[in-house]
């Protein structure tokens, strides 16, 4: 099992200032980012909110709920962040996934009272706007 460390900024740093096994979390801004744990090196960005990830400090390292799945991603990593720790998971059908992303898509409905798609694509630019601080 990989351990990890995280970093808390008020600044998510450059994709090539980003250090491998390490998470840079902004409370800030909301946000969570991370290369990706396979080792590709793709940057993983893990929205901090109601209808996304969850983060718990315990006081000496961190949690994410739920797991993280980067199925758009090549290496397709499946897996979990838990107590400092990188548990990885098994991959997931394409049907899985989208069933996944229609119950995380309700949710979002639900959470923010939102029933039109444009309200809701007002909303996503908004937090976009907000982590890239324009």
């Amino acid at each position: 099992m990989k351990i990890i460390k995280h970093e808390f900024v008020e600044f998510i740093p450059d994709p090539e200032d980003m250090e491998e096994g390490v998470i840079y979390v902004s409370i800030e801004y909301d946000t969570a980012i991370h290369k990706c744990m396979c080792g590709c090196g793709q940057q993983v960005v893990t929205p901090l909110s109601p209808t996304d990830w969850k983060l718990i400090y315990n006081g000496e390292s961190i949690s994410l709920q739920p797991s993280i799945g980067n199925w758009d991603f090549k290496c397709r990593s499946h897996y979990w962040i838990k107590n400092g720790k990188v548990q990885m998971a098994g991959d997931w059908s394409e049907d899985k996934i989208q069933s996944g992303r229609h119950t995380d898509l309700r949710k979002k409905k639900e959470y923010y009272s939102i029933n039109d798609s444009g309200s809701f694509l007002d909303k996503v630019k908004s937090i976009f706007k907000k982590l890239l601080g324009l």
